[in-house]
């Protein structure tokens, strides 16, 4: 299939549409779910660092001399007291006149390394959250208060702590992973599901294919089958169409055959007229009445035949076997020709034929053909009927060979051209090749002639072939070569 054709597929477009949604909406589902988680692991781990700030702050005392204190042992988590443990706390004083000491007092934690912070102003009491480095160059929140106590109204103390971002970037990043394959697991089941989804809205569409390929193939006449409500009406319209095309078609067959009728009855008159004067007495004008009302039968009878063809060559539904045709126009044929003793051999082919088309023109087609090769044949006529391999639509070509002189290779274009006759001692009106090449013509086939390879002449008839009745869509033809 072509890249239009896929694009202009409607289970491509179906298919298309609902995987840019369901991908857009899972990733945008991801990228929600993972700030979510951010925000909230951040928020708590922020909350626990708070807990341990104030705990901190609890703990500052001043001695007598106004140094600052801070008990270590008053401290509960066993973290303070491991160098580079990822939390960390650390007092800085700040005099009125700007001037900053940094790490006064600070965690055995830190060892011999003190926290970087920011030179930020505080209100006194606020907390400050930010980021930064710390030992080993550690990512760190960091959690700041300014305190003052009334007895140093001229000093200003930062209390800070921070803890090692590691773990909660470790547990976002192990969330985020688990969360990615678990979207995909569920982009893949969402797939499957519109996959399925779009098989199953599709499924009447398929169905409704199938019909039709039944009606092309000559299998049935209407759709047939059981199809959604939304879906039905279509149906309940297209064979209605079916039905109404039936009847005009039956109408114009029904209007032909009347006016062949009508036509043919002052012809027999005329015909027996001239065959009873002629009985009587031999009259030239007899004889010329009689051989132009054979002639002009002959072109009712193709006129009428392209007439019928024209408007029967489409309808759906058709299909002749050719096997049933053959063998009776054999057996015509043999009767006819019987005192000349001629051996008629037919080759059956691996697998029934149908002929797409009215089992009528099908007889008039070969019975043209058999009738020509019998009346030139020596002694043999073999007739071989076959499908066209890989051909689609599906075709079948019939081969009727003589052992007769044959036709000369310059005269073969001309021998098919309506009235056409190369020897006049053999009885015909020279309109049975052409009425062969119009019908076929008409049904979307050809005649082609060729001087056989033992002498005489091999004629092949193209036409459409129709699917045996049962068989399945799209089954490709098998045969034997022609004789």
């Amino acid at each position: 299939m072509s890249l239009w054709r896929r694009a202009t597929s409607l289970r491509f477009r179906l298919l298309a549409a609902t995987l840019v949604a369901l991908a857009l909406a899972l990733l945008l589902a991801g990228v929600l779910l993972s700030g979510l988680f951010r925000d909230h692991v951040m928020r708590q781990f922020e909350a626990a660092l708070t807990q341990q700030l104030d705990q901190v702050t609890a703990r500052l005392e001043f001695d007598a001399a106004g140094q600052p204190l801070i008990d270590p042992q008053a401290l509960s988590d066993p973290r303070w007291q491991k160098p580079y443990s990822g939390l960390y706390w650390q007092l800085d004083r700040t005099t009125a006149d700007g001037l900053s000491r940094a790490g006064v007092l600070r965690s055995r934690s830190l060892w011999d390394t003190s926290l970087p912070l920011l030179a930020d102003e505080l209100a006194d009491g606020a907390v400050h959250v930010h980021q930064g480095k710390g030992p080993l160059d550690a990512p760190l929140l960091i959690l700041e208060r300014k305190v003052k106590i009334a007895e140093q109204p001229d000093a200003r103390w930062r209390i800070v702590v921070a803890a090692d971002m590691q773990e909660v970037t470790g547990a976002v990043d192990s969330f985020n992973g688990v969360m990615a394959a678990s979207l995909a697991v569920l982009l893949v089941l969402l797939v499957l599901a519109a996959l399925a989804q779009v098989a199953v809205g599709l499924s009447p569409l398929r169905a409704m294919q199938r019909a039709l390929a039944d009606v092309h193939e000559g299998r049935t006449q209407r759709l047939q089958g059981r199809f959604p409500t939304e879906v039905q009406p279509l149906i309940d319209d297209f064979n209605d169409v079916l039905d109404r095309n039936t009847e005009v078609v039956a109408r114009a067959r029904t209007q032909a055959g009347n006016l062949a009728h009508a036509l043919k009855t002052p012809l027999s008159v005329l015909d027996q007229a001239a065959a009873g004067t002629l009985a009587a007495h031999d009259s030239e004008l007899a004889r010329l009445v009689k051989e132009q009302v054979g002639l002009s039968r002959r072109h009712i009878d193709w006129h009428l035949a392209r007439a019928r063809v024209a408007a029967t060559q489409r309808l759906p539904g058709q299909r002749t076997a050719v096997g049933p045709v053959l063998a009776g126009l054999v057996r015509v044929m043999e009767r006819v020709h019987a005192a000349r003793g001629l051996a008629i051999t037919v080759l059956a082919a691996d697998a029934p034929l149908f002929f797409a088309g009215e089992e009528q023109d099908l007889q008039e087609m070969l019975g043209n053909l058999l009738d020509n090769a019998c009346k030139w044949a020596g002694s043999s006529v073999t007739v071989h009927a076959e499908p066209v391999m890989d051909s689609a639509p599906p075709r079948m070509q019939i081969h009727i060979q003589d052992d007769g002189p044959g036709i000369e290779a310059g005269h073969l274009a001309s021998v098919g051209a309506r009235g056409v006759r190369l020897d006049e001692s053999v009885p015909g009106t020279g309109l049975g090749l052409a009425i062969v090449q119009d019908l076929a013509g008409l049904y979307g086939g050809d005649l082609t002639l060729r001087p056989a390879a033992g002498g005489g002449l091999h004629a092949t008839l193209r036409l459409p072939a129709a699917m045996a009745p049962g068989a399945g869509a799209g089954v490709k033809a098998r045969g034997r070569s022609p004789p």
